[in-house]
């Protein structure tokens, strides 16, 4: 959420790049902003090489003229740092800029995400020209916040990466006897013997691919710099600007479920949390809320920004199908609905030429207000007046969570078996989509964050146990929670040593449980279990276990462990702790869910048919239902509280029946 007193509704608006264009151009656009009921935009996001030709010249006159244009325009500004892409003086002057990719290739000035997070001169001249800016432009009242480089990204693998990497283990494990420990290096006769024996994992050394690795821990360890590399660009811009202007507020765009990049370590030194989302048409609607709640979940549920999103279509997707009408709309609202207190756009006027010329905009090629998008653009404009202020900084309440762990998912994927079908994040959303779509409200949280005020916590997958989190799940069931977890988890540490004396490792006194083997199932091939009357398939992974105390509500059903169990429950302390040992299908998801959180009094916000999203923001004594319509037919929605339609102003009972159109919205606001 921006913290500012100017703000008293939902901003919106997106990138724009006037510098592209003519300055008789944009007159024309300040009208169609206005029409459109745009109010904010983000700048400076590409302008480095127009600001500094040279490395003691800048230019700010361009810039000038925009934000003065944009200041008496009454627009609010996000200010961008132009810090994503080098000029091309800085790559021809200084190599050291330019990265090197995992195939120990060295890249020549071109493309975007351009440049190595280690480089002494990126680092130099980022942070200097943030810092002119910041001091140009700290008395500018239009300025709403601050915009770091743009969607941080990639890896280096050059030489100053690999100097920077040692002092980051040096740092970390203070000795080689250490780090030989931590790695496991007297497998393959691989120890150290000096920090400079270290080389960077990629394939001239560890991986012989992308995610396959000789040396899990080594990868690890390095997917942990590189995050930390980058992040270090943008504390050091942030820390320029602040020192200029103390009391702004800074972020940068993240990217959902972005692997490189752990956002949850990101998140404790960003003022408030921006990210675009462009999902693909076919993706389904419960992936794309699990991204937001993710967005809302790195900040302690604190609302979010939408930075950018398609107004109509992508570039870069295989089929960049367009996003049909009311779409738009629809999904602009589900970020509202998920805790987004912006909607924002990449980008306004569209570009001319190179990779982007075809990705949507809010003005498009022919340059007027008649298109659908624009009018489509403008009908969401005027409804987000009529909402005002009345979300903003509205949070979720929820009982249950799910757990993500960046650590556990590198290490995961990394991991030398048992599946090359098994990943992290498909394993999250079996969960997660089983909740949402039965309209649970769910939070997404880290192995950091405090467990007290959830019923239900479920980690699947939980592969990697950090120390100490055993403990905190330990408290957490003996309190009287319910926790879940999945096959092949409490495997390993931290240091993605597996923990001996039997699988799930520091968890098997509170599962109830001994994982013995785990059989693999190549594709095409099942197992089966019934559950509840219901038989379902089992699949990917298949844990053997023995009941240590532990009661066996499914077994399998076929194959030499057919009998022995698959779906245990283990009563410890005050609480339960579930264990699902192999995967399942949606339906199971859906059923076994229900009737764990059943048990522990938890209820969705609504019932409803299947399609129809129901989330809630509440704010102070006021409650803001959302009801979403993802599906291509009119739906009957029976409330289950009275309230207005804030859009419409209507008023409703409790029992009342609406009819939602196809790809509608109805907000309702209620009294706590």
């Amino acid at each position: 959420m921006i913290e500012d007193n100017r703000i008293h509704k939902i901003l919106y608006g997106g990138d724009y790049n006037p510098e592209q264009w003519p300055e008789e151009i944009w007159e024309e656009d300040m009208r169609l902003f206005k029409l459109a009921g745009i109010d904010t935009v983000t700048l400076n996001v590409f302008s480095w090489a127009a600001i500094q030709p040279d490395e003691h010249t800048y230019n700010f006159e361009k810039l000038d003229k925009i934000m003065d244009l944009v200041e008496e325009n009454g627009l609010h500004v996000c200010l961008a740092t132009s810090t994503g892409a080098h000029p091309a003086w800085m790559a021809r002057k200084y190599p050291d800029v330019l990265r090197t990719e995992f195939n120990g290739m060295k890249r020549k000035f071109g493309s975007r995400h351009n440049s190595c997070p280690n480089s002494p001169t990126y680092q130099k001249y980022s942070v200097l020209l943030a810092k002119k800016l910041a001091e140009r432009y700290k008395d500018r009242a239009c300025i709403t916040a601050w915009h770091i480089s743009n969607e941080f990204g990639g890896e280096c693998y050059c030489e100053n990466c690999e100097k920077a990497f040692r002092v980051w283990l040096k740092d970390k494990y203070k000795t080689i006897e250490a780090v030989n420990k931590a790695w496991d290096t007297a497998f393959w006769g691989h120890t150290f013997y000096d920090f400079d024996d270290i080389v960077l994992p990629n394939l001239l050394s560890e991986h012989f691919a992308e995610n396959r690795t000789t040396f899990q821990g080594i990868s690890l360890d390095y997917r942990r710099f590189n995050s930390d590399s980058m992040m270090k660009c943008y504390q050091e811009e942030y820390e320029a600007i602040k020192s200029v202007m103390p009391d702004t507020q800074i972020t940068t765009n993240l990217m959902g479920f972005y692997k490189s990049l752990d956002y949850q370590k990101w998140a404790k030194y960003m003022d408030f949390i921006a990210w675009d989302n462009y999902p693909a048409n076919e993706d389904p609607y419960a992936r794309v809320a699990m991204s937001h709640d993710l967005m809302r979940g790195i900040k302690g549920g604190k609302p979010f920004a939408l930075m950018e999103q398609t107004p109509s279509v992508t570039n870069w997707l295989s089929y960049n199908a367009l996003k049909r009408p009311k779409v738009m709309r629809l999904w602009s609202y589900q970020a509202v609905a998920h805790g987004a207190d912006t909607v924002m756009f990449f980008q306004m006027r569209r570009s001319i030429g190179a990779c982007e010329k075809y990705h949507g905009a809010v003005i498009d090629h022919v340059g007027n207000e008649n298109t659908r998008v624009f009018r489509e653009i403008s009908e969401l404009g005027r409804e987000l007046k009529i909402i005002g202020d009345k979300t903003l900084g509205g949070r979720a309440e929820s009982k249950a969570a799910v757990v993500v762990d960046w650590d556990n998912w590198w290490a995961l994927e990394y991991s030398a078996g048992p599946s090359c079908d098994l990943k992290y994040l498909d394993e999250v959303f079996c969960y997660y989509r089983a909740l949402m779509e039965q309209n649970y409200s769910v939070d997404i949280i880290s192995v950091e964050d405090n467990l007290d005020k959830y019923k239900v916590v479920i980690a699947p997958i939980l592969y990697m146990t950090k120390t100490g989190y055993d403990e905190k799940i330990r408290s957490f069931v003996k309190n009287g929670g319910t926790f879940i977890t999945s096959f092949f988890s409490g495997i390993v540490d931290e240091h993605d040593l597996v923990i001996t004396g039997g699988y799930p490792g520091k968890l098997r006194d509170i599962l109830g449980i001994w994982v013995e083997e785990s059989d693999a199932l190549p594709r095409g091939t099942e197992n089966q279990i019934t559950y509840n009357e219901e038989v379902y398939p089992a699949t990917l992974l298949c844990d053997l276990m023995h009941l240590e105390g532990a009661e066996a509500l499914s077994t399998y059903e076929k194959d030499f462990y057919a009998n022995t169990p698959a779906l245990t429950v283990n009563h410890y302390g005050k609480g339960k702790a579930y264990y699902v040992g192999t995967r399942l299908n949606e339906a199971f998801y859906k059923t076994f869910l229900k009737k764990c959180l059943q048990e522990q009094g938890v209820t969705p916000i609504m019932e409803t048919e299947q399609g129809i999203e129901i989330t809630k923001r509440y704010k102070e004594q006021n409650s803001y239902l959302f009801a979403l319509n993802h599906t291509d037919k009119d739906k009957t929605v029976q409330l289950s509280e009275q309230g207005t339609d804030i859009l419409h102003n209507i008023s409703y009972k409790a029992g009342d029946e609406v009819i939602l159109k196809a790809k509608e919205v109805l907000i309702l606001e209620s009294k706590r």
